[in-house]
């Protein structure tokens, strides 16, 4: 037999491999810290973080539960809903606002004492995801059975017009200065429109990604993200509709955030994972981590200030039932240079 000799460098260059190995495992640093028992074993969609009074809302059939994230406890139910999809606010106004697809209709909220206060019938057929634009002051649905937005005035009430779609309109985010992008899942398109002059102003393909349903917004660096159905993020150039990459994540993608503050991406992928995608640049993504959470938690709703993200499903408990709970996912400590000794 051969004799191997190793010398000193190799053994430091195999040292330092075995280390950078390590902490591109952990890079990411986030894990499932806690669960919150809703009950039930109903439908469920989109949740929100209401950052002034610190409340997730999660979306629950005919109900929305809202959580108090000071202490991780249901504190409420906005109940006598009817197919309920998603939650936006409207602080300014001390306003919230739930669509319920199954009647065409917007339920509108006190965002403090959670009292119902109104409910306005949209111009379509199964409002789905909705979002409150500080820019116009204007809440608009996403009615995927008939292809338009409502376009809804947040302080009074009333409805402002509407926008047809090429398509069926999935998640949508606001620039905050008088652009609106939408994503078309039955066409692979991302839609961009006027919220002001309630029209479309551009129609960009996003291939080679299929079926975009979650959607977040660097937009700083404008920078879209749009996660697709076939297991990919299409990242999109805001200002000319360019395709300028695509990412590999889970299947079953339902929802995506941004984290401005780290340039991180988040895609909560049905299957039971969370693809943890790292902006290097504006033009350079890498994927680090792939977060198990539970088969079915297809939605998240990401905080900003505490940077938790919650996602949602129905988990077997002890007595292999089916529980409706939401998942609590948080950083870890991880290797940090700086204090290192």
């Amino acid at each position: 037999m051969k004799k191997i000799i190793i010398s000193p460098v190799m053994v430091l260059f195999f040292v330092v491999l075995i280390c950078q190995t390590n902490l591109f495992s952990q890079a990411s640093g986030y894990k499932i810290v806690k669960t919150i028992p809703i009950g039930g074993q109903t439908w469920w969609d989109y949740l929100a973080v209401d950052n002034t009074y610190h409340r997730l809302f999660v979306s629950h059939a005919s109900s929305v539960a809202v959580i108090d994230l000071s202490t991780d406890s249901l504190m409420y139910e906005i109940k006598d809903l009817n197919g309920v999809h998603g939650i936006a606010f409207a602080p300014e106004f001390n306003k919230g606002f739930i669509s319920n697809g199954r009647s065409n209709s917007v339920t509108v909220f006190d965002l403090k004492t959670l009292k119902t206060l109104d409910n306005i019938e949209v111009t379509g057929e199964n409002p789905d995801a909705i979002l409150y634009d500080s820019f116009t002051k204007r809440v608009f649905t996403m009615n995927g059975r008939s292809s338009n937005t409502t376009a809804i005035d947040a302080k009074t009430g009333k409805i402002a017009g509407s926008i047809k779609l090429d398509g069926k309109p999935e998640f949508s985010v606001s620039d905050e200065k008088g652009k609106v992008f939408v994503n078309i899942e039955d066409k692979s398109e991302i839609q961009e429109l006027d919220p002001k002059g309630l029209k479309v102003l551009n129609t960009w393909s996003i291939a080679p990604g299929e079926e975009p349903s979650g959607l977040a917004f660097d937009i700083k660096n404008n920078r879209l993200f749009s996660g697709c159905r076939n297991k990919m993020m299409v990242v999109v150039d805001s200002k000319s509709g360019k395709v300028l990459t695509t990412v590999p994540i889970g299947a079953g993608v339902d929802a995506c955030a941004f984290d401005k503050n780290d340039q991180m991406i988040f895609s909560s992928n049905g299957e039971g994972n969370l693809t943890v995608i790292k902006e290097k640049t504006p033009d350079n993504f890498e994927v680090i981590d792939n977060v198990s959470t539970d088969r079915g938690a297809r939605t998240m709703a990401f905080d900003e200030t505490t940077k938790k993200i919650y996602t949602d499903t129905a988990i077997e408990d002890k007595d292999n039932s089916k529980v409706f709970t939401v998942l609590v996912v948080d950083k870890k400590k991880i290797f940090n240079k700086k204090t290192a000794h």
